[in-house]
This record gives structure tokens, sequence and C-alpha cells, in this order.
């Protein structure tokens, strides 16, 4: 693939510009094949990894008591603010029903996402308020009996809730409210095994075909399911073809992961972030990088460039991130701190302080004598007033920086409001 073609496909990430999907020669079919198949295949790796923890099965949801620290591993790009309740639906059997309880001004989301990763629904504080309710989720072709239906694209989905944490003293609290969002569903059996994304061509391919017939595509895929009908339809396919076509697909996909486009040092979403339409490549970068990324109306997840304008901090030095005193949120912010794998994604690393992100709600944090923040990141302690506002880098290797911010203002939606970049000291 020679660069001129490389930056077609980056304007297909929003990065040059928006050209469609090349249509041609088979090994175009196959890329193209294996990107839209990709968020089928991380979502089931991902169920099939979570369904592995202890008293976790299909249609019931589990508490996650604790926030996410660099132990965690289940899904890339964690959160260190909110407490996660998930569970994996079947509602092949019938709708399931979800009871939500009183939150008061608490932050709380829960989102239902179909199989192809989009949010079919994020009911939360922003959406249905803190009074709680109760909620049938539906799947396709069933009748909704019950109160306020939501309709999910495919027979299976994932729910994940996110409960915000004040502190550690709060986490009392947060039990109690998560303790009130309870699942019933009828009782489904454990789905089957698929291969993952780093099998061989064939048995990806023939994981994406089995998982597109237990979750049937929207009509609105028609014209990519045609296009790409040799790999993810019937029959035999040419297993060089298939391998070529899945080579070209990661290749670009690493180049997009170091290609985004920042903006005075950070890369901001995409407006269709966690509902994606016929945006298959985003859609796909997204699953691997961002798996359960929220619509942009509820957060927005920005990642700073790094050293080489390129994502990732390489540096055994000082940075800084400067904020101003207020920001134009509804919600809270934090920032997080990832450690990178070299297959592109993004878990805590392991500090002397357990700090895995600073946030509006981080105890201590000195500011400025006008109200703005200083947040001081490296890979060793900064010293004097500095470390109460210190987020601890890994000891070695690459990390990545990503900003939260939830329930954003329509300013910064819009582009007119726009962050200070990250600098080296």
């Amino acid at each position: 693939m020679n660069r001129r073609q490389l930056m077609l496909t980056a304007g297909a990430l929003g990065l040059v510009g928006t050209p469609a999907l090349a249509a041609g020669a088979d090994p175009d079919a196959a890329r193209d094949a294996w990107f839209y198949a990709l968020p089928l295949i991380e979502m089931a790796t991902t169920r099939a990894r979570v369904l592995k923890t202890p008293g976790a099965a299909i249609n019931r949801l589990n508490h996650g008591r604790v926030l996410s620290d660099h132990t965690f591993r289940a899904v890339t790009t964690p959160n260190n603010d909110t407490l996660y309740s998930i569970a994996f639906l079947d509602l092949s059997q019938g709708p399931a029903t979800l009871t939500v309880p009183a939150t008061g001004a608490r932050y709380w989301s829960a989102a239902v996402m179909d199989m192809f990763t989009n949010n079919n629904a994020v009911l939360g504080l922003r959406t249905v308020g803190g009074e709680g309710g109760t909620f049938t989720l539906v799947g396709p072709g069933q009748a909704a009996r019950g109160p306020n239906p939501v309709r999910i694209a495919t027979p299976h989905a994932w729910l994940l809730i996110r409960t915000l944490v004040a502190d550690a003293a709060d986490l009392p609290a947060a039990h109690k409210v998560q303790d009130g969002f309870v699942l019933t569903a009828p009782k489904a059996a454990a789905p089957p095994a698929y291969a993952a994304r780093d099998a061989d061509p064939a048995a990806y391919f023939a994981a994406a075909r089995q998982l597109l017939a237990a979750e049937p595509a929207p009509a609105s895929d028609l014209r990519i399911l045609r296009r790409t009908s040799a790999f993810l339809g019937a029959g035999p396919f040419d297993a060089d073809q298939a391998k070529a076509g899945a080579d070209r697909a990661q290749l670009i996909t690493k180049f997009a992961l170091g290609r985004q486009s920042f903006v005075q040092g950070w890369a901001y979403p995409r407006a269709n972030l966690g509902d994606y339409g016929q945006d298959y490549i985003y859609r796909a970068i997204v699953a691997l990088a961002g798996l359960g990324a929220l619509p942009v109306a509820e957060a927005m997840y920005m990642k700073a460039a790094g050293d080489n304008g390129a994502g990732l901090f390489t540096g055994d030095g000082l940075y800084r991130l400067s904020l101003p005193a207020q920001l134009p949120l509804d919600g809270f912010w934090s920032l997080a701190m990832y450690e990178a794998t070299a297959d592109g994604q993004y878990f805590f690393t392991d500090n002397p302080l357990n700090r895995y992100a600073i946030g509006d709600r981080t105890a201590g944090l000195k500011r400025e004598a006008d109200g703005s923040l200083n947040l001081w990141i490296g890979r060793a302690d900064p010293g004097g007033e500095r470390s109460a506002n210190w987020l601890p880098a890994p000891k070695a290797g690459p990390f990545a920086l990503y900003l939260r911010t939830y329930l954003p203002k329509p300013e910064l939606l819009d582009g007119r409001f726009r962050f200070k970049a990250v600098e080296k000291v």
C-alpha cells in the first residue's frame, strides 16, 4: 500500500477527508470485511473474558465494587472515576427488565450497546434524571410488553452501567446505589467461543460469519455486505486473499492509531462516536482502542498528542497540563494515565501513589491564585508543592494521556472551547 492509499484510508478516519470505502480488488473486499467484523469480534472476545470472572453469567448484572486499577485488564482504557456494573445480555428468549434506583444528583449512566458497538440507548442522569425507573430491554422482532421499552438492534447486547464515586469515603454510598440496579431476564445458555482478533484470517472470517448469523446486520449495511460477501457470506473463500486483506487492514489500523488528527495538542472525538452508522473503519478503530465508548453528548474523550504528535509520550522528563478554573461541563472531568501495549490498547500503570487519574474530585490539589490548575505528569515525583498535582507515568515505556469530560456543554461539543496542549517543562 503506497502513501497515497494510506492517506485516503486516513481520510476515512476523519484525518484528511471522508472518501467511501474502496471497491474493486478482492484484497480490498477482504480488508473491508476485516474492519466490518472487528467490533463483533472484540465484543465477543470481551464477553468471553468477562464471563470467566467469578459469579459472571449471561443476563446477570455483576457489580464492580472497587475502582479500576492497574490489575484491571478486561476492557481497554478503563476509567478510574466510576464503578462499573456489567451484564452481557441474551434477549433471544425474551425482553429483560432493568430497574434503576433513585440516584439524586449523583452521575450515573446505563449504556446498552448492540454487538456492533453502537449505543442503542444511554439511560442516565442526562436523559432520565435521578428519580429512577423501570425499563424494558427489547430485542429485535419482540413485542414491547413492559414499561419504558428500549429497542436493541441485535439479539445479544452489552449493558454497561457507570456510577460516579467522589472518593474512598463515598464508596459505601456508591455501593448502595449500585445495589439498586436490578436486572431480570430469561435464563439463557452461555455463548459459544469465537476466534479473536489475532487468529489466522481463516479462523477470523469463520468467526465473523458465525457472529453475523447470531447478530443479523441492519438493512442499511446491505451494500458493504454484498461487497464483502466472499468473506462474510456463505461458501469458501480464497485464503491468500483473506490473508492479504487482513494484513492490509492491520497495517491501516496501526497507521490510523499513530496518525490521529490533533487540534492544539488533543485528538477530539468525532460527532458519531458511539453510534457509527456506516463509518465502519472508525467503528473498528474505537472497538480496538476504546471499546464501550459513550456518545459525545454523554462524554468526550480527548487523547493528548504526545511527544511526536502521534498520541504517545516516551520522555523521562516532566510534563504539564494547565486547566482553567472552570471547564464547560455539567458533569465531571479526569485526566487518566495509561501504559500503551504493542497492539494499541491502554491500561492503567502501577505507581507509588496508586493514582491512576487526576480529576475534579481528587483531594488536596493545589490551585493557582486565579483558580486554575497545573497538573504535573512524569515518571518521577516532581517534589515540593507539585507533588500534590502529580500524575505518575510508567517507570519505563510509552504512555498515553486521556482527558475525560462528562456531560460537556455546547462550547466544548462544537469546538469553541479548546484545551491547552500538554507541554514538556
